[in-house]
């Protein structure tokens, strides 16, 4: 119990303490608590005055399992050993000791013959600089002792009691907005630890297959019946319980991105067809008796009635087929109490039922603004997501009009959304990024019909857009009741974004932050890392970390086969990896030497140069530090978790390559992104693609604007300090972006 609740607590920058009685008038500090401070400390983290006091009462025992949750989530135990002793320095190899290398293993040769098999001729590579094989990448054993305590300032942590827990748990529940991959992982810790707050409502349905999965996981799926509101939350939580998915990513796609990810730039090295093979063979379904009558009974209790269920499962259609056949539902329809269900079945099959869908379509294809306006106003949710598109169809004049009749019922997270993206949309020149369900980031074309329309009209548009968003939000702020005067906004706040959109699929571990966060570099060097294979057997398992350098008019690289460029050293390229422990690369980068290059910006890019995704549980990741960084001249090893600044762990299994963050040079800021690209190599990015997340993220709402909104609505008075305020909101508040969406005014 103790350590899913320490691993929750640590992402909110935080540890938690079970509610142990502090010892009455205690002032000094035990050697037993000394100790564990001084180990933190190493590892980059500092302890307030109130967890200090906490820890003291509570048990050695208690305070190693701390230490261990702390090591293990930091990786201490891990491989950190890269190919290149003192990589730093060039060892000056090139492509002409691959040559002589390779031609030594045709023809016989005087060299040295490594673990490997491989013969290294005696004029070629500097074998003394080596962990492993030059010419094949393979690590010999694991590293010696981490790099620790180089940090320049220490991350304090705060106490997390089990009153915090409980509260962060009900407002993961309460979220507004989908939950990432990160708050979804601390969801399902702290729901099998924790009992389930009565009376909570579920904002979110993809927050509700968590609870579901709770309830029956605890033989008691009755309990769950109330969380379905319709056949797709049913069709949701089985897609999930199978493949992992909280969206209903489709099976065809799911199958084409195995496909994608075994297509090798050798033709001969390709396995697709072995791919689109397994996947198949993985997505297929079968379920006990047990389950498919737990599944009948859901869908025959759902509030619906047949003919709106129907309607509802049409547009994955494909998807239900195969579930009821899987789970032979037409069979337990004929049992007694599931007449609801057997009605629904039968009118499925004969698709005896309107598709609210297609007549939207049928309607705007026809050019009737009346009648497609009419169905947009029965869903508002959907309207919102067609506005801009409608707008340019049908003129802005009716739409804007119809929309504004259902502008109350339209959540607050879409009319940001709008007010944010309205911007990009309407302008001619721009090319969205997108990134489709269960696909990587592609660049989108500006919409064909902006060109129909002037560019005074198109400003005009945006205008209304926004206004209209705002007006909707101000009037929402206004009526909710306030017993303030004052308010404290941290000046921090205005960088951090809203939980809107653009949501993670990777976890993080270390003291989550929002995609869009930007973190000041402190020195003058940057150190990218990667390490996969922890776990694994020994085996040719190629990740490669690499970065793309963007110039005013070229763009440079650093990769494995590019060690060093203007301002990047690479650590050397691995392509297997040792048994269970894993393996690592290394990047830094020199901001001196970027700035007088004139570099505009650097991305951060990890791949799967093997076939396939990338490997699970791969963590990637920046370091930072005031003070320089060391490079272990023996063995190579730069990792140092007391100069983390930001790391995630790849759990999505469809990635090939990962956009995991830009350094902004002029700036000195690196952004922390999450954008999946698919192919072997860093070229195969498409930057462009990456400016145009950059633009989308700088214009997404931040907290700060937020609060300011709601101020001015309410008629709230800014003061300088947190103390003098009646409402306040710090930095230490918006830690928990759960807890941020409260504030959209729904």
């Amino acid at each position: 119990m103790q350590e899913e609740l320490l691993k929750a607590s640590l992402r909110q920058q935080a540890v938690y303490v079970p509610a142990v009685a502090p010892a009455a008038g205690v002032t000094t500090v035990s050697p037993v608590t000394a100790a564990l401070v001084a180990n933190l400390a190493r590892l980059g983290y500092g302890v307030s005055e109130p967890l200090l006091r906490a820890l003291e009462s509570t048990t050695p025992e208690f305070q190693n399992d701390l230490l261990a949750v702390f090591r293990e989530v930091m990786g201490i135990s891990k491989s950190w050993l890269p190919l290149v002793k003192g990589w730093d320095v060039p060892t000056g190899e090139s492509w002409v000791d691959h040559l002589l290398t390779w031609f030594a293993q045709q023809f016989p040769a005087q060299g040295t013959r490594l673990p490997c098999g491989h013969l290294i001729p005696a004029n070629a590579f500097p074998l003394e600089r080596y962990n492993g094989c030059p010419f094949c990448g393979t690590p010999f054993g694991a590293a010696g002792p981490l790099l620790l305590g180089q940090g320049s300032k220490l991350k304090v942590l705060d106490i997390w009691t089990p009153a915090d827990a409980e509260a962060f748990l009900r407002s993961l529940l309460l979220s507004k907005t989908a939950l990432d991959a990160t708050q979804q992982d601390s969801l399902r810790l702290l729901l099998a630890v924790l009992p389930l707050p009565a009376g909570v409502p579920i904002a979110m349905k993809e927050t509700r297959m968590a609870v579901i999965d709770s309830y029956v996981a605890r033989q008691q799926p009755a309990l769950a019946q109330p969380l379905f509101s319709s056949p797709t939350d049913v069709l949701r939580y089985l897609w999930f319980k199978h493949t992992g998915f909280l969206q209903l990513v489709e099976p065809k796609t799911i199958r084409h991105r195995h496909q994608q990810n075994s297509t090798n730039l050798v033709p001969a090295r390709s396995q697709r067809v072995a791919a689109g093979a397994q996947a198949l063979e993985a997505l297929k379904l079968k379920y006990s008796r047990r389950d498919a009558a737990m599944v009948a009974d859901w869908l025959n209790a759902l509030p619906q009635s047949p003919l709106q269920q129907c309607e509802i499962m049409h547009p994955k259609r494909g998807m239900w087929v195969r579930f009821i056949r899987a789970l032979r539902l037409a069979e337990y329809s004929q049992r007694a109490g599931r007449t609801r269900l057997r009605e629904t079945l039968d009118r499925f099959y004969r698709q005896d039922y309107p598709v609210w869908q297609g007549q939207v379509e049928q309607a705007r294809l026809r050019t009737d603004a009346t009648r497609t306006l009419a169905l947009l106003q029965q869903r508002p949710g959907l309207f919102a997501r067609s506005l801009f598109a409608n707008m340019l169809w049908f003129g802005p004049e009716p739409v804007v009009a119809a929309f504004r009749t259902v502008l109350d019922q339209v959540p607050a997270r879409l009319l940001f959304t709008l007010s944010m993206y309205a911007e990009a949309y309407f302008d001619p020149r721009h090319q969205r990024t997108v990134k489709p369900l269960g696909g990587t980031g592609k660049r989108v074309p500006a919409h064909p019909l902006l060109s129909r329309y002037a560019p005074e009209q198109l400003t005009a548009m945006r205008e209304q857009v926004t206004e209209l968003a705002l007006e909707a939000v101000r009037r929402r702020f206004a009526a909710q009741p306030t017993t303030g005067r004052t308010i404290f906004i941290d000046p921090t706040l205005r960088y951090l974004p809203v939980a809107i959109g653009d949501r993670s699929e990777t976890v993080q571990d270390l003291p989550a932050a929002l995609m869009g966060t930007r973190f000041a570099v402190e020195g003058d060097a940057v150190r990218l890392f990667l390490q996969w294979g922890t776990g694994l057997p020994a085996q040719h398992l190629d990740m490669d970390l690499s970065c793309r350098v963007a110039y005013d008019n070229r763009v440079d690289y650093c990769a494995f086969n590019q060690l060093t460029t203007t301002g990047c050293k690479h650590s050397g390229d691995i392509q297997s990896i040792p048994d269970k422990v894993g393996t690592a690369e290394y990047i830094e980068l020199d901001l001196p030497a970027l700035e007088q290059a004139e570099a505009r910006y650097v991305v951060f890019t990890c791949n799967a140069y093997t076939n396939g995704a990338l490997s699970p549980n791969l963590v990637v990741g920046w370091m930072s530090s005031a003070q320089p960084m060391r490079i272990s001249r023996s063995s190579g090893v730069a990792y140092d978790p007391s100069c983390v600044q930001h790391q995630v762990r790849v759990t999505q299994p469809l990635s090939k390559g990962l956009v995991f963050g830009v350094l902004v040079v002029e700036r000195r800021e690196v952004v922390w992104l999450e954008l999946p690209f698919a192919g072997q190599l860093t070229g195969q990015l498409d930057v462009v693609a990456v400016e145009g997340l950059l633009r989308r993220l700088e214009a997404k709402l931040s907290v700060g604007t937020l609060l300011h909104l709601k101020a001015e609505a309410q008629g709230l008075q800014l003061v300088e300090t947190p103390e003098a305020a009646d409402e306040a909101y710090t930095r230490e508040w918006a830690r928990n972006p759960a807890a941020v969406t409260q504030l959209l005014p729904d």
